[in-house]
């Protein structure tokens, strides 16, 4: 009995490092960043080439990273993107491509009326928030994001 337990709490541990700060280094080949990282959840063409790979801990993860590669395949940069700094460059107007490729999947997708859709991101906050950005009929963010309180911290509307 003791065993399992002991590789229970081992296997947890484990896990906890795998959603940890990533040992990715710039430079590194895309080889190496998936068998540290494992497959991403996401993959987005950069404009000036290369691509963005998320790791997604959604739907009620509160971290999101990215890892840039350039066109030949290698690291440019490594950031958790469900931070409030990423949030301001949500402006109105911006594609849904573009949008995906700044914060990554999103926690909630809600269709609204005339076509349009809320998408909402759980980020690391002591308050109990979440990021949320209307999108329009025509895939385009309308008024930029804002800051509501998660349903799950309200009784009457929570999980």
């Amino acid at each position: 009995m003791i065993r399992i337990v002991i590789r229970a709490m081992l296997a947890a541990v484990l896990a906890g490092c795998a959603l940890g700060t990533p040992t990715v280094r710039s430079g590194q080949p895309e080889a190496e960043v998936l068998a540290a990282m494992g497959k991403p959840t996401g993959r987005y063409l950069l404009p000036e080439g290369g691509q963005r790979l998320e790791y997604a801990t959604g739907p009620n993860g509160h971290v999101t990273w990215m890892v840039d590669l350039n066109a030949g395949g290698r690291v440019t940069g490594v950031a958790q993107v469900l931070q409030e700094r990423y949030f301001a460059q949500v402006r109105d107007g911006m594609s849904r491509e573009d949008l995906l490729r700044l914060l990554g999947r999103p926690a909630d997708r809600a269709r609204e009326w005339q076509h349009r859709e809320t998408w909402s991101w759980r980020f690391e906050t002591y308050d109990c928030v979440w990021f949320r950005v209307t999108l329009s009929a025509e895939q385009r963010v309308l008024g930029g994001g804002s800051v509501m309180t998660d349903p799950r911290c309200d009784p009457r509307g929570g999980d």
